[in-house]
């Protein structure tokens, strides 16, 4: 993958998550709960309709947590564009680090919790940020190989 692709692939994955934190503050804010229900339903297992925003303290950390996505998405898209895209090593460190940080306690907060089905989800975004991350190295490594030929 060349660096322009991985650069365009990172964007991307910055804005989903930016919109994703968005989608959960917009489900406190406009009290507009059926879409994200479906999402907790989705991941603490069965799917019985008993997984609610109904409490005070759900809503607050739903705000929460879609307040930090949000800034995680805008704070990847700065590194994106102002590091990664001149400094891929760099910036792809800083990405790889933060997002795993995040996939970790994430997904072991998620089976704490009794929503083990969460990792799975957990672990298709963040796909989204090793695939480029990945993809643009090996390019990398080929190129290198090939040049010293």
């Amino acid at each position: 993958m060349t660096h322009d692709r991985a650069t365009r692939l990172l964007s991307l994955a910055a804005i989903a998550t930016a919109l994703f934190g968005l989608a959960m503050f917009a489900t406190v804010a406009l009290d507009q709960r059926a879409v994200f229900e479906m999402f907790l339903d989705l991941a603490i297992l069965p799917i019985d309709g008993a997984d609610r925003l109904d409490t005070p303290t759900a809503r607050l950390l739903t705000a929460i947590s879609g307040g930090l996505l949000t800034g995680l998405g805008v704070m990847i898209w700065q590194v994106v564009r102002d590091v990664y895209a001149r400094d891929p090593e760099t910036g792809g460190r800083i990405i790889l680090r933060g997002v795993l940080a995040w996939f970790v306690i994430d997904s072991a907060g998620s089976v704490l919790a009794g929503a083990a089905f969460n990792v799975l989800m957990n672990s298709g975004f963040l796909a989204l940020f090793l695939v480029p991350l990945f993809g643009r190295r090996a390019q990398g490594t080929q190129s290198a190989s090939g040049a010293s030929k």
